[in-house]
């Protein structure tokens, strides 16, 4: 079997679902003990009184650590602007999610009973828990150190003549545009055990995204060299960005290092929630211009995110929406003013998708309602305005080259259904294949028949690869070759985490093909920082990417040794970094913003019950240029996937907090799609268009079937109903309660 290109069984498959693979909760250690936190009770409060005598006298506790217990009590992935501990007097709370101390014991019970021996007491002060409420004048700051305001950052992009754009238009559009929050409910809640070891480095055992930032992060939190501290990742049961910024590395790794024995923690459901970022809430105010032919001439926006009470990776979250909000479309005339705020809310973060689902919310909306303005049809229109090869960003720099944004929206556009005739596209009444959905098995038998209405939507999107605007990328791989006469055995260093996606799998298959071996020689060792190099984050849709380049230099360098017979084994290490970005001028925006885009387009078929207002996504159709699917029954996985997750983002979850507190802490409460709600009909369409600068052509994949399903969902609806939805998500009772809202303005 080939290496590349092949569905090739993932190598940890038989370890997963035979319960061999060890993940963090799963560790344990000789002597260990059990950590508990204390997390905040208010989201904005300075402590008054904080006694942990009682606590610390309570059976089976070893150890209560609070903020004067860490040597450099800050942290934070983009900016240091979060205590590791915030229990002194005088310390203040800026969310529920902070921690306020850290109780370790003998057994997790006692740990848990001596949480409510801390004694404290709050002042509370005054918060915001909106993004207009932080807005607002004289709103009170989250971080007042930090200035006279609550924003944490902003951008803007001004490209060419705004009112010029608009006189030109024969039909402008004018909406709002709103998101939710989501949680990333990955099914491992935060786990991990950390110990000394003989040599004195402090090994910290937990899941993450990115080993060697997670040790940076705990080595300056400790005031410690980073060659003190070990990180090795294991079993790690999904990420989707949740992992990329702290929850339980530093405090294991202070406990183990103050106490000198194991110390473990394992967080509970709610804990979880409470614990970690979740995606940005959006509110944007979009005006959008085109001409009567369907030409795009001008596109205002004004966007705000939510960062919650820290930064975490807020502001390159906000790089990404910033762009993203404007589309794929080329759009002479551009006006973007993007900003994220402070509140007391928890913080958000990395989610998959990264700013683009937001972003592209507000692009794919304003051109379903140009559409309906021009009574055009929406793949019309889109494809008189898509990016092409050469097509200038609004940042005033070239797309990179592959610009396959038409490609993917043509075989989305003829797999649902529409024909390109001589005037145009358009949708004939029954898409290509298949000719009718795979109804889910119920178990319960419908009283009465419902009221339903069915619909078609479609949207177009792109997503970045790789860390942008001006962060200098890297991935680092080595390559060993053993052997005599042939290569017997080939070991790949490379850090790059394996969070569910099948990174590891990639890895060995890259090596395979370009070395010439069976796979079954490759050895692959990984997540451990005291044996590999700096790889970057599993983010970004930058592993498969900047990993197979690092591999396939390092292996093209190994093989030239051994075939110069160099003295074996032959050892090569690789540095890869792709081309430079730029940061967005901050008056213009000018930039060379990302170093190369993937495409995505899927449309989406409905129903829509017209009395309960429930939505059911019967059908989503995904294509996706993927520049060479190296194994395409995991590019298959990640469409499907997104997919699912994107569904709940559309329609059913709905994470809750009110001042600052979380009313969805379980998933009792915060309802995920399940196997009944996910689409019985995925279609994934995979265009293999190869990049430029991709490994063998190779693009970044995994969040872009997330990003167009929400818009083309809410263009399914209204093609059922009528109605436009610009508010995520669209659960039941706010379509129930439009569709009673316009039946009774109609009796009347």
């Amino acid at each position: 079997m080939r290496a590349i290109g092949s569905s090739i069984p993932r190598f940890d498959a038989g370890d997963k679902v035979t319960g061999r693979l060890p993940f963090p909760a799963d560790l344990n250690a000789p002597g260990q003990l059990y950590m508990k936190v204390l997390f905040a009770d208010r989201a904005h409060a300075r402590i008054t009184h904080f006694n942990t005598s009682k606590a610390l006298a309570a059976p089976g506790v070893v150890a209560v650590f609070a903020a004067d217990d860490v040597p450099v009590n800050e942290y934070g992935l983009i900016l240091r602007d979060q205590e590791v501990l915030c229990g002194r007097v005088g310390g203040v709370v800026r969310t529920t999610m902070d921690n306020v101390a850290l109780i370790v014991a003998e057994s997790e019970a006692e740990a848990e009973a001596a949480l409510d021996l801390i004694e404290i007491e709050y002042e509370d002060l005054p918060g915001v828990y909106s993004i207009e409420e932080a807005l607002a004048p004289n709103a009170p700051l989250v971080h007042p150190e930090r200035g006279e305001s609550n924003v944490l950052h902003s951008y803007r992009i001004r490209f060419g003549d705004i009112e010029m754009g608009f006189s030109q238009a024969d039909v402008i559009v004018e909406r709002e545009y709103r998101t939710g929050s989501q949680e990333h409910a990955y099914l491992q809640p935060e786990a991990g055990l950390a110990q000394v070891r003989p040599d004195g480095t402090i090994e910290v055992l937990v899941a993450g995204q990115w080993v060697h930032e997670d040790r940076e992060q705990i080595a300056h939190a400790l005031g410690l060299p980073e060659e003190r501290i070990v990180v090795r990742y294991v079993g790690v049961g999904g990420a989707f960005g949740g992992r990329e910024d702290m929850s339980v590395q530093i405090i294991l790794a202070l406990a183990a290092w103050k106490l000198n024995r194991p110390v473990k923690i394992q967080w509970t459901r709610g804990e979880s929630i409470r614990g970690h970022h979740k995606r940005h809430i959006m509110v944007a105010r979009a005006r959008w211009g085109a001409t009567r032919d369907g030409k795009l001439v001008a596109a205002q926006v004004d966007v705000s995110t939510d960062a919650g009470a820290y930064a975490y990776t807020s502001t390159k979250v906000l790089g990404n929406l910033t762009l993203a909000c404007l589309g794929p479309y080329e759009i002479p005339h551009v006006w973007v003013d993007a900003r994220t705020v402070y509140t007391n809310n928890l913080a958000a973060g990395a989610f998959r998708g990264f700013g683009g689902p937001q972003g592209h919310w507000i692009a794919e909306m304003q051109m379903n309602h140009l559409a309906e303005a021009l009574d055009m049809d929406p793949v019309e229109l889109r494809m008189r305005n898509l990016w092409r090869e050469g097509s200038v960003q609004a940042t005033g720099c070239p797309l990179p080259a592959g610009v396959t944004a038409r490609e993917t929206l043509v075989a989305c556009a003829r797999a649902a259904g529409w024909v390109e005739t001589e005037s145009g596209w358009r949708r004939v009444e029954e898409p290509s294949e298949p000719k009718a959905p795979r109804m889910h098995h119920r178990y319960s038998l419908e009283a009465a028949r419902a009221r339903k209405a069915r619909g078609i939507g479609i949207a177009a999107s792109f997503k970045n690869v790789g860390f942008s605007m001006g962060y200098v990328d890297e991935s680092w791989a080595t390559v060993e070759l053993h052997g005599a006469g042939d290569i017997e055995r080939v070991v790949v260093r490379h850090a790059g985490a394996e969070v569910g996606q099948g990174a590891h799998t990639v890895m060995r298959q890259f090596a395979a093909d370009a070395l010439g071996v069976p796979l079954h020689k490759v050895e692959l060792i990984s997540v451990d920082t005291s044996q590999t190099q700096n790889s970057g984050s599993s983010s970004a849709s930058r592993m498969t990417f900047m990993a197979g380049n690092a591999i396939i230099g390092a292996a093209r360098q190994a093989k030239a040794m051994w075939d110069a017979e160099e003295d074996r084994p032959c050892i090569a290490t690789y540095r890869y970094v792709p081309r430079a970005t730029t940061p967005y001028d901050p008056e213009t925006g000018a930039s060379d913003p990302n170093i190369t885009y993937g495409y995505c387009a899927q449309a989406a078929e409905v129903e829509v019950d017209l009395d309960t207002g429930h939505i059911t996504v019967l059908r989503v159709w995904s294509a996706n240029d993927v520049g060479r699917a190296i194994n395409p029954k995991m590019v298959e996985g990640q469409i499907e996937g997104a997919i699912a997750q994107s569904v709940g983002w559309a329609i059913l979850e709905d994470f809750k907090q009110e001042q600052g507190r979380v009313l969805t802490d379980q998933l009792s409460t915060y309802l995920i799609p399940t196997v009944l709600d996910a689409p019985p009909e995925i279609i994934p369409i995979i265009l293999e268009h190869p990049d430029p600068q991709g490994p063998l052509g190779a693009r970044g994949m995994a969040e872009m079937p997330f990003i167009p399903t929400a818009p083309a969902i809410a263009a399914a609806v209204h093609a059922a109903t009528g109605e436009w939805f610009d508010e995520l998500p669209m659960t039941p009772e706010r379509v129930a309660m439009r569709l009673a809202a316009r039946k009774g303005s109609s009796a009347t």
